[in-house]
């Protein structure tokens, strides 16, 4: 009996000892197990690690540097000029030249060519051996403007006609008729001419036409304009170009004119001819340009030409079409001008003192009174009688002119201002 037992305690023995042994086997597998989680999970951190460090050096090497530069790009662009889609599409195809060819088709039938004879010298008593007159010729240029009953009225400058014995008229027929002065303007450098139509044979008369005039007032600078003339005598030629200022200040014969300054080619004959707007209205009267007679090419003057605004003198060109003359506008006042000297002298102010008011006059109707001193017209000092004088040739009947004058008030002069309606 003791011996089953102590077989059954040693089987019980050897069990528990199978038992106890596959049990550490197990553990150990399980931490065995673990161990190798924990390296797999540390190698794929390693690995993450490493693409976004591997990413990180692609982004600074490559994108950042494209990010960078795009950045600037738009900063730039934000002080770049802007182009609209119609400026990239004109720069892309090249530049346009205008046609003005039915403008001028239009317009040419009212222009016309003038040829003036002035006498030099009389063979009579110069120094001609032959004993026969000689002449000068000039050219210039006219615009038909207006008919009447008996005549054909053509609107030129004064300096074209000016002391003129002979003048003809070419026609775009070509064919030549004798004319004769009607009005000038010296001050405004304009002159009415006339044809008479019995004259004109009426093959010419079919073939000319009358200019439609514009409002010079509503140019703008770059506008496009066209000039039609007979440069240097060789018959009526075109040219074309933009206004490049306006109110620029011209003088010419000692008179000051505001004027449309223009770039157009601008010749000897080309005075007095058309310069039309693209609607062809006559806009003004080519009348001069600036030129050089320097040698050096950097010398030279181009592009510098001048019209008479037609708005300015649209008044006077009715007036000299109806055989009236030019006077001016005056203020209807006669003085002497206090210089420094007599100033300090007799202790006035300096500018024209007033000593008669003609009646009637501009002035007659005004504030101004004899005993007053004209300091200023028009903002300009009054130091000399034609300071006032060229204030005055620039402007027409019916406009206003500034004064400031000073006037007595008991023992003391004082100043005001008043506005006077030119007659």
């Amino acid at each position: 009996m003791s011996k089953d037992i102590k077989e059954r305690e040693e089987k019980f023995q050897r069990e528990s000892n199978k038992s106890i042994t596959g049990e550490d086997k197990n553990n150990e597998s399980n931490s065995k197990s673990k161990s190798n989680k924990n390296i797999s999970l540390f190698a794929i951190i390693g690995i993450l690690v490493l693409i976004i460090l591997i990413l990180a050096i692609f982004f600074f090497n490559l994108i950042y540097p494209k990010l960078k530069s795009n950045l600037e790009k738009r900063e730039k662009e934000k002080i770049e000029l802007k182009y609209t889609e119609t400026t990239n599409a004109n720069s892309d195809s090249g530049i346009y030249i205008t046609d003005v060819s039915e403008v001028v088709e239009n317009v040419m039938p009212s222009i016309v060519a003038i040829t003036s004879k002035t006498l030099i010298s009389s063979g009579r008593f110069g120094p001609n051996f032959f004993g026969e007159d000689q002449y000068a010729e000039g050219a210039g240029s006219g615009i038909i403007i207006s008919k009447s009953d008996q005549e054909l009225m053509i609107l030129t400058n004064n300096h074209v006609v000016e002391s003129a014995s002979e003048l003809s008229v070419q026609f775009i027929d070509e064919k030549s008729y004798d004319a004769r002065v009607v009005g000038t303007s010296e001050r405004k450098d304009i002159a009415v001419i006339s044809v008479s139509l019995n004259d004109i044979d009426s093959d010419t008369l079919n073939e000319i036409k009358i200019a439609t005039l514009g409002d010079s007032n509503k140019l703008k600078v770059g506008n496009g304009i066209i000039a039609i003339g007979n440069a240097l005598g060789y018959g009526q030629s075109v040219t074309t170009g933009v206004v490049s200022a306006l109110n620029r200040e011209v003088s010419i014969d000692n008179y000051t004119n505001k004027m449309i300054q223009l770039d157009a080619a601008i010749n000897g004959g080309n005075s007095g001819g058309a310069l039309l707007n693209s609607s062809g209205e006559v806009v003004g009267i080519n009348s001069a340009k600036y030129s050089s007679s320097a040698t050096s090419s950097s010398a030279s003057v181009e592009g510098m030409g001048f019209a008479i605004p037609i708005s300015d003198v649209n008044e006077l060109i009715t007036t000299l079409m109806n055989g009236e003359n030019d006077e001016g506008v005056t203020l209807g006042i006669e003085g002497y001008i206090v210089n420094d000297s007599n100033s300090r002298y007799y202790n006035m102010p300096t500018g024209f003192y007033i000593s008669k008011i003609t009646s009637g006059s501009s002035a007659d109707k005004s504030e101004l009174e004899i005993g007053n001193i004209i300091t200023k017209i028009n903002g300009n000092e009054v130091t000399s009688l034609g300071d006032l004088q060229d204030v005055l040739n620039r402007l027409n009947k019916g406009d206003k002119v500034n004064l400031a004058i000073s006037y007595i008030s008991g023992r003391e002069y004082k100043e005001k201002d008043i506005t006077v309606t030119l007659s």
